[in-house]
């Protein structure tokens, strides 16, 4: 089992009801590829002072879990996983840093 965790960065704020829906479309999408175990999405707690800091700042953290890389590769071209991609970066520009890995825990 491996770990896929986004760190997802919106260049401006959301609504709290865009920030929601942006979440349950990327966990609807990654879990109807039928290649993830799990998909857990956490809103970014803010500390104050932080946007001072010269790094990407989330907005949400998105973790997959999945057997494999080659499960992990095979759901990114799922179908209709680009078309979410592509909706959300169009309405609200976005950049994601992510890592691969094995259970922290």
């Amino acid at each position: 089992m491996i770990y896929h965790t986004m760190i997802v960065s919106f260049d401006q704020p959301l609504p709290e009801t865009e920030l929601d829906q942006y979440l349950a479309d990327i966990e609807r999408v990654m879990l109807d590829s039928g290649l993830v175990h799990s998909v857990v999405t956490r809103r970014h707690l803010p500390v104050p002072g932080e946007e001072a800091i010269p790094a990407l700042i989330a907005t949400a953290i998105v973790q997959v879990a999945v057997a494999d890389t080659a499960a992990l590769a095979k759901a990114f071209t799922a179908p209709g996983m680009h078309e979410v991609i592509e909706r959300w970066q169009s309405r609200h520009p976005y950049r994601v840093a992510w890592a691969n890995h094995e259970p922290l825990i």
